[in-house]
């Protein structure tokens, strides 16, 4: 019996990098360097922009901040604080084990939402590109590309790795048992609890990134056939 060609997709932010706590040293940053009122009004902007555009943008909030703050020097070191940070630390324990493991089996996919500089640039820094031997792909709303994830990336089956319930749904209805929804509970948006209610439940729920390694081929492909989810 020939096996499947399967494509694993994983996500970035919470997914296999802990986002919340890059946001965090962000936010104790902005404190330190423009004061409380300032660093609340970047977070504003941040989530203005990020309601505009539909993802994260920490350099586009930047530049806006800037554009209300031209003579605050400070912006500067921000600046010099997102592009240089120090993203490899912030892996989470096993993430690079997990992609390995499955690597074993068919391809490793980066499949995230974001900007076109700082993103990739978290993707490179993390060690996560290398991971993938560069087999990432970065949309704006990556739940409405998936035609463009199987052209790129053709395959029989797909397993597909993301701390958000919302994305895993939409693809889940796109792809339906030839999808895989696997949902690491990490993040604030995995420990929400009304978007865990908002959604039906994944194939396949683990508490970190690191549980991916108990799983195997079989396992992982035969979770993606259960019956349909109920909205």
């Amino acid at each position: 019996m020939t096996s499947p060609n399967v494509v694993f997709l994983f996500d970035v932010d919470n997914t296999l990098l802990d986002n919340d706590r890059v946001t965090a040293d962000l936010k104790r940053h902005l404190e330190q360097t423009v004061g409380h009122e300032r660093q609340e009004n970047y977070w504003a902007i941040f989530e203005q922009l990020r309601t505009e555009l539909g993802y994260a943008d920490y350099l586009g909030a930047l530049q806006r901040y800037r554009i209300e703050h031209p003579r605050d020097p400070q912006v500067l070191t921000v600046s010099h604080f997102l592009v240089n940070y120090p993203f490899a630390n912030r892996v989470f324990p096993n993430a690079l084990d997990a992609v390995e493991h499955v690597k074993q089996w068919g391809k490793a996919v980066i499949l995230s939402d974001g900007d076109v500089v700082f993103q990739p640039r978290k993707i490179e820094r993390s060690g996560l590109y290398e991971a993938v031997e560069g087999n990432v792909l970065i949309y704006i709303h990556k739940e409405q590309e998936l035609d463009d994830v199987e052209r790129r990336y053709p395959g029989d089956h797909y397993v597909l790795v993301d701390d958000k319930l919302k994305i895993l749904t939409a693809v889940k209805k796109v792809w339906g048992a030839r999808v895989t929804t696997v949902f690491p509970r990490q993040g604030h948006y995995a420990r929400d609890p009304h978007l865990l209610k908002s959604y039906p439940p994944p194939d396949v729920s683990i508490d970190r990134i690191g549980d991916v390694l108990q799983y195997d081929l079989p396992q992982l492909v035969g979770a993606g056939g259960t019956a349909a989810r109920k909205p």
